[in-house]
């Protein structure tokens, strides 16, 4: 296929990367479905249904290091059909699970079963992007992650409608036959680039590893820049992830002092409204902070986002009005969303394209232990306690961002080897 042939399919599969991303993303509207599941008549409470989100959101952490090295060896196209058909499959289960009244059914088909396949399929589109845009890491990586930011949104203006007419079961069902039909269409389209392909007139930075000099996962994990890396996207996303559970009431209290209300059904529609607009944010630095980072550098964008960060957050505690609020809100959620965006490209630069899906698939191991140690972290303090340990987590991401450097090989053994197609 000529090179011209090529340029414009790498768009196309761009496009079913991102498509394959936005539904992946509708893992996280799961707040849409809890008030409907708690009120069938099977008496199961908030806390019991809460479950099932940890359960997912768990799987996907535990799952995508297992998608990152089968996508090395089996290809994209593999890995992410067999994890959108899991994912597919355990949304049906769980209308099932509704239907049958048994919430063992709805943990184990739409937790452990639709985890798994969406963990899975996450890393497939950005280790294959990368490969295609050697020249555009950052904003193509920002496109794909910010498909899964922008799913909960439109599955958040869907589903209400859906669960009207036809019960939460039912939802499930069309949901899940959608999330079939799409996501396998899109999972075809997905395959690596030639061997040794680069874009016309695209010459790789000295900056970054090269396809031929990549760093198989033996030898990354042997780097202490692997752990640097790992370390980065710990600490950005534990400062992150506890202010988004905590945001909601945050805002209400900053309303409350600032402007009397005391009713708190206005103050919960308030601290709500504050929660969507700052992830809107969540998704938009997700391309923002990504298509920078093409223009000034994986490891500068770090750097920014841990001192702006740090500095925004000891002063947060002092914060009395709303809007102020709401706008250091939006900003650092943006960093949140930032840190997810920038990261594969940052990994990509420094380890190689590759056997990226298994370098990478395992630094995403740092997601979920920061969803842990951020809710911990926040749970357990009071709210000034809280945002000065977060300024001090994002002040130590700085030192390790501002001490990285790129590894070099030790050995010349290797050869160009190319993933499976």
């Amino acid at each position: 296929m000529g090179s011209e042939n090529l340029m414009s399919k790498r768009w196309l599969i761009a496009m079913s990367g991102v498509i394959m991303m936005t539904i992946l993303g509708t893992v996280y509207a799961w707040s849409v479905f809890v008030k409907p599941i708690t009120q069938l008549p099977y008496g199961w409470d908030k806390a019991s249904v809460a479950v099932v989100f940890m359960i997912i959101i768990g799987m996907i952490g535990l799952c995508a290091a297992f998608g990152g090295i089968l996508v090395d060896k089996k290809g994209p196209k593999f890995v992410a059909t067999l994890g959108v058909v899991l994912y597919g499959i355990g949304v049906l289960l769980g209308g099932v699970a509704l239907n049958a009244g048994n919430i063992w059914l709805l943990y184990i088909g739409y937790g452990v079963v639709g985890g798994a396949g969406n963990g899975l399929a996450y890393v497939v589109p950005i280790a294959t992007l990368i490969r295609w845009f050697p020249d555009k890491r950052g904003l193509i990586t920002g496109m794909s992650v910010m498909g899964f930011g922008l799913g909960a949104f439109f599955i958040g203006k869907i589903v209400p409608g859906l669960i009207n007419n036809m019960g939460v079961a039912n939802a499930f069902f069309v949901l899940g036959v959608v999330y079939l039909i799409v996501n396998v269409l899109a999972a075809m389209i997905l395959r690596n680039p030639p061997a040794g392909w680069l874009p016309d007139g695209f010459t790789p930075s000295a900056s970054t590893v090269s396809a031929a000099d990549s760093f198989s996962w033996a030898e990354a994990k042997k780097t202490p820049q692997w752990y640097m890396i790992w370390g980065m996207l710990f600490l950005n996303i534990s400062a992150g992830m506890g202010l988004l559970s905590k945001l909601s009431p945050m805002a209400q209290d900053v309303i409350k002092a600032a402007q009397g209300i005391t009713d708190e059904k206005q103050l919960a529609i308030a601290g709500g409204a504050v929660l969507a607009t700052a992830s809107i944010f969540n998704g938009l630095g997700r391309l923002f902070w990504a298509a920078v980072s093409d223009k000034i550098g994986r490891k500068n964008v770090f750097l920014t986002m841990f001192a702006t960060q740090a500095a925004l957050y000891f002063y947060l505690p002092q914060v009395t009005d709303p809007m102020m609020f709401t706008v250091i809100a939006c900003y650092l959620l943006a960093c949140l969303g930032g840190g997810f965006a920038v990261m594969p490209a940052f990994a990509a630069d420094s380890f190689g394209p590759t056997y990226i899906g298994k370098v990478y698939g395992f630094v995403l191991t740092a997601w979920g232990a920061a969803g842990v140690a951020g809710g911990l972290a926040f749970a357990k303090f009071d709210k000034q306690q809280a945002l000065y340990t977060a300024a001090g987590l994002l002040i130590a991401g700085f030192v390790i961002a501002f001490m990285f450097q790129r590894p070099k090989h030790v050995s010349h053994y290797k050869t160009a080897l190319s993933p499976a197609e």
